[in-house]
Protein backbone atom coordinates (compact mmCIF):
# COMPACT_ATOMS: atom_id res chain seq x y z
CA UNK A 1 0.00 0.00 0.00
CA UNK A 2 1.50 3.06 -1.35
CA UNK A 3 1.65 6.55 -0.10
CA UNK A 4 1.71 9.27 -3.19
CA UNK A 5 2.74 13.17 -2.40
CA UNK A 6 1.91 15.70 -4.53
CA UNK A 7 1.68 18.71 -4.68
CA UNK A 8 -2.26 18.85 -6.85
CA UNK A 9 -4.18 16.26 -6.43
CA UNK A 10 -6.76 15.80 -8.99
CA UNK A 11 -9.85 12.79 -7.99
CA UNK A 12 -11.20 12.31 -11.78
CA UNK A 13 -10.60 11.87 -15.15
CA UNK A 14 -13.01 13.47 -17.42
CA UNK A 15 -12.53 16.32 -19.73
CA UNK A 16 -12.06 18.31 -16.16
CA UNK A 17 -9.49 16.36 -14.69
CA UNK A 18 -7.64 15.98 -18.03
CA UNK A 19 -7.60 19.61 -18.72
CA UNK A 20 -6.74 20.72 -14.86
CA UNK A 21 -3.98 17.59 -15.03
CA UNK A 22 -2.72 19.22 -18.52
CA UNK A 23 -2.39 22.91 -16.72
CA UNK A 24 -0.70 21.84 -13.58
CA UNK A 25 1.70 19.76 -15.51
CA UNK A 26 2.66 22.71 -17.74
CA UNK A 27 3.06 24.38 -14.42
CA UNK A 28 5.63 21.69 -13.23
CA UNK A 29 3.17 21.22 -10.15
CA UNK A 30 3.88 17.25 -11.45
CA UNK A 31 0.27 16.20 -10.59
CA UNK A 32 -1.36 12.98 -9.95
CA UNK A 33 -4.60 12.33 -11.35
CA UNK A 34 -6.90 9.58 -10.12
CA UNK A 35 -9.00 7.75 -12.42
CA UNK A 36 -12.43 7.44 -10.50
CA UNK A 37 -15.16 4.87 -11.07
CA UNK A 38 -15.35 5.95 -15.10
CA UNK A 39 -12.30 6.44 -16.49
CA UNK A 40 -12.55 9.12 -18.97
CA UNK A 41 -16.28 10.36 -17.54
CA UNK A 42 -19.61 10.79 -19.51
CA UNK A 43 -17.64 11.03 -22.98
CA UNK A 44 -16.73 7.34 -22.77
CA UNK A 45 -20.46 7.06 -23.29
CA UNK A 46 -20.70 9.41 -26.10
CA UNK A 47 -20.54 7.88 -29.36
CA UNK A 48 -20.09 10.63 -31.36
CA UNK A 49 -19.28 14.32 -30.59
CA UNK A 50 -19.10 16.52 -33.13
CA UNK A 51 -19.44 20.38 -30.36
CA UNK A 52 -15.79 20.18 -29.21
CA UNK A 53 -13.58 22.59 -30.77
CA UNK A 54 -10.97 21.28 -32.88
CA UNK A 55 -12.38 18.90 -35.48
CA UNK A 56 -13.68 18.94 -38.45
CA UNK A 57 -15.87 15.97 -38.34
CA UNK A 58 -17.21 13.53 -35.48
CA UNK A 59 -15.70 11.90 -33.00
CA UNK A 60 -16.14 9.06 -31.21
CA UNK A 61 -15.90 10.12 -26.97
CA UNK A 62 -13.78 7.12 -25.75
CA UNK A 63 -11.23 8.59 -28.37
CA UNK A 64 -11.39 12.23 -27.49
CA UNK A 65 -11.03 11.37 -23.56
CA UNK A 66 -8.08 8.85 -24.47
CA UNK A 67 -6.36 11.95 -26.09
CA UNK A 68 -6.47 14.16 -23.70
CA UNK A 69 -5.96 11.44 -20.98
CA UNK A 70 -2.48 10.71 -23.53
CA UNK A 71 -2.02 14.57 -23.27
CA UNK A 72 -1.98 14.79 -20.00
CA UNK A 73 0.73 12.16 -19.43
CA UNK A 74 2.74 13.26 -22.46
CA UNK A 75 3.27 16.63 -20.34
CA UNK A 76 3.99 14.74 -17.03
CA UNK A 77 0.90 14.09 -15.31
CA UNK A 78 0.99 11.06 -12.69
CA UNK A 79 -2.44 8.80 -13.39
CA UNK A 80 -2.96 6.25 -11.07
CA UNK A 81 -6.03 3.48 -12.06
CA UNK A 82 -8.09 3.71 -8.45
CA UNK A 83 -10.77 5.16 -6.89
CA UNK A 84 -11.05 7.32 -3.52
CA UNK A 85 -13.31 5.92 -0.86
CA UNK A 86 -12.87 8.51 1.60
CA UNK A 87 -10.99 12.09 1.93
CA UNK A 88 -9.87 14.58 5.47
CA UNK A 89 -9.64 17.98 4.22
CA UNK A 90 -9.66 19.25 7.71
CA UNK A 91 -6.48 20.21 6.78
CA UNK A 92 -3.38 21.08 4.43
CA UNK A 93 -1.88 18.72 3.44
CA UNK A 94 -5.61 16.69 2.25
CA UNK A 95 -5.68 13.36 2.35
CA UNK A 96 -7.71 10.67 0.70
CA UNK A 97 -7.67 7.29 0.60
CA UNK A 98 -8.21 4.91 -2.58
CA UNK A 99 -10.26 1.11 -2.26
CA UNK A 100 -6.40 -0.15 -3.44
CA UNK A 101 -5.43 0.94 -0.28
CA UNK A 102 -3.15 3.34 -1.26
CA UNK A 103 -2.90 7.08 0.22
CA UNK A 104 -2.84 10.56 -1.67
CA UNK A 105 -1.41 13.74 0.06
CA UNK A 106 -1.80 16.49 -1.69
CA UNK A 107 -1.09 20.04 -0.98
CA UNK A 108 -4.05 21.33 -2.76
CA UNK A 109 -6.97 19.42 -4.19
CA UNK A 110 -9.24 19.53 -7.35
CA UNK A 111 -12.30 17.66 -7.60
CA UNK A 112 -13.60 16.75 -10.96
CA UNK A 113 -16.08 13.88 -10.47
CA UNK A 114 -18.22 15.04 -12.71
CA UNK A 115 -22.36 13.90 -12.71
CA UNK A 116 -24.03 10.79 -13.83
CA UNK A 117 -27.03 10.93 -15.82
CA UNK A 118 -29.41 9.30 -13.93
CA UNK A 119 -30.85 6.28 -16.32
CA UNK A 120 -34.45 4.19 -16.25
CA UNK A 121 -32.31 0.97 -15.41
CA UNK A 122 -34.38 -1.07 -18.04
CA UNK A 123 -32.11 -3.80 -19.75
CA UNK A 124 -33.04 -2.79 -23.10
CA UNK A 125 -31.82 0.84 -22.24
CA UNK A 126 -28.04 0.09 -22.26
CA UNK A 127 -28.24 -2.22 -25.34
CA UNK A 128 -29.63 1.20 -27.55
CA UNK A 129 -27.11 3.97 -25.49
CA UNK A 130 -25.44 5.79 -28.26
CA UNK A 131 -27.61 3.40 -30.84
CA UNK A 132 -30.74 5.90 -30.46
CA UNK A 133 -31.04 5.93 -26.25
CA UNK A 134 -29.11 9.37 -25.39
CA UNK A 135 -29.22 11.26 -22.19
CA UNK A 136 -28.13 14.54 -23.68
CA UNK A 137 -30.07 16.54 -26.16
CA UNK A 138 -27.24 19.01 -26.91
CA UNK A 139 -24.44 16.49 -27.23
CA UNK A 140 -26.65 14.10 -29.69
CA UNK A 141 -29.86 16.23 -30.87
CA UNK A 142 -28.12 17.10 -34.26
CA UNK A 143 -27.85 13.32 -35.55
CA UNK A 144 -31.66 13.07 -35.57
CA UNK A 145 -32.34 16.39 -37.32
CA UNK A 146 -35.86 16.20 -39.33
CA UNK A 147 -36.52 12.80 -37.20
CA UNK A 148 -39.40 11.76 -34.61
CA UNK A 149 -37.93 11.88 -31.12
CA UNK A 150 -39.54 11.46 -27.44
CA UNK A 151 -37.86 12.91 -24.56
CA UNK A 152 -38.71 11.12 -20.84
CA UNK A 153 -39.26 12.95 -17.80
CA UNK A 154 -41.18 15.65 -16.58
CA UNK A 155 -38.99 18.49 -14.63
CA UNK A 156 -36.96 21.16 -16.17
CA UNK A 157 -34.53 18.90 -17.88
CA UNK A 158 -37.34 17.11 -19.98
CA UNK A 159 -39.22 20.32 -21.00
CA UNK A 160 -35.59 22.13 -21.74
CA UNK A 161 -34.34 18.69 -23.77
CA UNK A 162 -37.92 19.30 -25.77
CA UNK A 163 -37.63 22.62 -26.68
CA UNK A 164 -34.26 22.22 -27.59
CA UNK A 165 -34.90 19.09 -29.83
CA UNK A 166 -37.63 20.74 -31.21
CA UNK A 167 -35.44 23.06 -33.25
CA UNK A 168 -33.60 20.04 -34.82
CA UNK A 169 -36.43 17.29 -34.67
CA UNK A 170 -39.45 16.70 -37.06
CA UNK A 171 -41.54 16.01 -34.12
CA UNK A 172 -41.22 15.76 -30.22
CA UNK A 173 -42.96 13.49 -28.01
CA UNK A 174 -42.81 13.89 -24.30
CA UNK A 175 -43.44 11.11 -22.46
CA UNK A 176 -44.29 11.53 -18.73
CA UNK A 177 -45.66 8.94 -15.80
CA UNK A 178 -47.95 11.63 -14.16
CA UNK A 179 -50.89 13.67 -15.71
CA UNK A 180 -49.01 17.16 -15.05
CA UNK A 181 -45.19 18.46 -15.33
CA UNK A 182 -43.35 19.17 -12.82
CA UNK A 183 -41.19 22.13 -14.70
CA UNK A 184 -41.20 25.61 -13.97
CA UNK A 185 -44.22 27.18 -15.53
CA UNK A 186 -42.61 29.45 -17.76
CA UNK A 187 -41.13 26.52 -19.31
CA UNK A 188 -44.68 24.25 -19.73
CA UNK A 189 -46.31 27.17 -20.99
CA UNK A 190 -43.44 27.23 -23.86
CA UNK A 191 -43.46 23.48 -24.49
CA UNK A 192 -47.71 23.60 -24.98
CA UNK A 193 -47.52 26.00 -27.08
CA UNK A 194 -44.69 24.68 -29.48
CA UNK A 195 -46.54 22.92 -32.36
CA UNK A 196 -44.13 20.54 -32.91
CA UNK A 197 -44.10 19.15 -28.95
CA UNK A 198 -47.08 16.98 -27.83
CA UNK A 199 -47.28 15.12 -24.34
CA UNK A 200 -48.02 11.45 -23.67
CA UNK A 201 -49.41 11.30 -19.99
CA UNK A 202 -49.52 8.42 -17.31
CA UNK A 203 -47.05 6.56 -19.23
CA UNK A 204 -43.68 4.48 -18.78
CA UNK A 205 -41.40 3.12 -20.98
CA UNK A 206 -41.51 -0.67 -20.89
CA UNK A 207 -38.86 -1.67 -23.33
CA UNK A 208 -36.62 0.09 -26.06
CA UNK A 209 -37.20 -1.79 -29.53
CA UNK A 210 -35.14 -1.37 -32.82
CA UNK A 211 -32.82 -3.70 -34.93
CA UNK A 212 -29.75 -5.60 -33.70
CA UNK A 213 -27.62 -5.56 -37.38
CA UNK A 214 -26.88 -2.43 -37.36
CA UNK A 215 -28.15 -1.58 -33.52
CA UNK A 216 -30.82 1.00 -33.82
CA UNK A 217 -33.70 2.17 -31.97
CA UNK A 218 -37.68 1.98 -33.78
CA UNK A 219 -39.89 2.07 -31.27
CA UNK A 220 -40.36 2.27 -27.57
CA UNK A 221 -42.96 -0.03 -25.36
CA UNK A 222 -45.13 2.57 -23.75
CA UNK A 223 -47.18 1.37 -20.40
CA UNK A 224 -50.08 3.22 -19.47
CA UNK A 225 -50.23 3.49 -15.67
CA UNK A 226 -54.26 3.89 -15.34
CA UNK A 227 -54.99 1.73 -17.27
CA UNK A 228 -52.44 -0.89 -17.85
CA UNK A 229 -52.31 -0.95 -21.80
CA UNK A 230 -48.95 -1.62 -23.54
CA UNK A 231 -48.49 0.40 -26.70
CA UNK A 232 -45.56 0.22 -29.39
CA UNK A 233 -44.91 3.90 -30.12
CA UNK A 234 -42.55 4.42 -33.28
CA UNK A 235 -39.71 6.80 -32.88
CA UNK A 236 -36.23 7.02 -33.89
CA UNK A 237 -34.47 8.47 -30.98
CA UNK A 238 -35.19 8.35 -27.11
CA UNK A 239 -33.75 11.21 -24.91
CA UNK A 240 -33.57 10.26 -21.21
CA UNK A 241 -34.28 13.71 -19.04
CA UNK A 242 -35.20 12.69 -15.08
CA UNK A 243 -31.74 14.80 -13.80
CA UNK A 244 -27.95 14.21 -13.14
CA UNK A 245 -27.13 13.22 -9.81
CA UNK A 246 -23.59 14.95 -8.76
CA UNK A 247 -21.02 11.94 -8.04
CA UNK A 248 -20.27 14.61 -4.52
CA UNK A 249 -21.05 11.70 -1.88
CA UNK A 250 -17.46 11.94 -0.34
CA UNK A 251 -17.70 15.37 0.07
CA UNK A 252 -21.21 15.19 1.83
CA UNK A 253 -20.78 17.15 5.39
CA UNK A 254 -17.00 18.49 4.66
CA UNK A 255 -17.30 20.51 1.42
CA UNK A 256 -20.41 22.87 0.85
CA UNK A 257 -23.20 22.00 -1.37
CA UNK A 258 -26.25 23.23 -2.90
CA UNK A 259 -29.41 21.61 -2.13
CA UNK A 260 -29.55 19.17 -5.30
CA UNK A 261 -25.62 17.92 -4.22
CA UNK A 262 -23.61 20.23 -6.58
CA UNK A 263 -20.71 21.57 -5.24
CA UNK A 264 -20.56 25.39 -4.27
CA UNK A 265 -18.11 27.48 -5.54
CA UNK A 266 -17.72 30.95 -5.69
CA UNK A 267 -19.07 32.71 -8.52
CA UNK A 268 -16.68 32.70 -12.06
CA UNK A 269 -14.17 30.49 -10.04
CA UNK A 270 -13.67 27.25 -8.77
CA UNK A 271 -12.95 27.60 -5.26
CA UNK A 272 -14.91 26.12 -2.53
CA UNK A 273 -15.65 26.36 1.53
CA UNK A 274 -12.39 25.05 1.96
CA UNK A 275 -8.80 27.18 1.26
CA UNK A 276 -6.63 24.97 -1.36
CA UNK A 277 -9.68 22.72 -2.65
CA UNK A 278 -11.23 23.29 -6.06
CA UNK A 279 -13.91 22.19 -7.64
CA UNK A 280 -14.62 21.42 -11.60
CA UNK A 281 -16.69 20.09 -14.21
CA UNK A 282 -20.20 18.91 -14.11
CA UNK A 283 -19.89 18.32 -10.64
CA UNK A 284 -20.15 21.83 -9.70
CA UNK A 285 -21.71 23.11 -13.10
CA UNK A 286 -25.64 21.73 -13.30
CA UNK A 287 -26.55 24.51 -16.00
CA UNK A 288 -24.12 23.65 -19.28
CA UNK A 289 -23.09 20.24 -18.20
CA UNK A 290 -20.70 20.24 -21.72
CA UNK A 291 -17.13 18.63 -22.34
CA UNK A 292 -16.10 21.89 -23.57
CA UNK A 293 -17.21 23.91 -20.33
CA UNK A 294 -16.03 21.28 -17.85
CA UNK A 295 -12.82 21.54 -20.00
CA UNK A 296 -12.31 25.45 -19.02
CA UNK A 297 -13.14 24.87 -15.42
CA UNK A 298 -10.42 22.36 -15.54
CA UNK A 299 -7.93 24.79 -16.81
CA UNK A 300 -9.44 27.72 -14.06
CA UNK A 301 -9.17 25.02 -11.44
CA UNK A 302 -5.15 24.42 -11.84
CA UNK A 303 -4.77 27.86 -12.61
CA UNK A 304 -6.20 28.88 -8.54
CA UNK A 305 -4.47 25.97 -7.39
CA UNK A 306 -1.16 26.89 -8.99
CA UNK A 307 -1.63 30.88 -7.64
CA UNK A 308 -2.85 29.05 -3.92
CA UNK A 309 0.73 26.87 -3.84
CA UNK A 310 2.48 30.41 -4.71
CA UNK A 311 0.71 31.88 -1.64
CA UNK A 312 1.14 29.39 0.90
Amino acid sequence: MAIHHTKVLIIGSGAAGCTAAIYASRASLAPIMVHGMQPGGQLTITTDVENFPGFEHAVKGPWLMEQMEKQAAHVGTQIIHDTIAKVDLSKRPFIAVGESGDTYIGETLIIATGASARWLGIPSEKQFSGFGVSACATCDGFFFKGRDVVVIGGGNSAVEEALYLSNIANRVTVIHRRDSLRAEKIGQERLFKNPKVSVIWDSVIEEFIGTENPTSLTAVRLKNLKTGGLTEYKTDGAFIAIGHTPNTELFKGVVTLDSEGYIVTTPGRTTTNIPGVFAAGDVQDKIFRQAVTAAGTGCMAALEAEKFLMGH
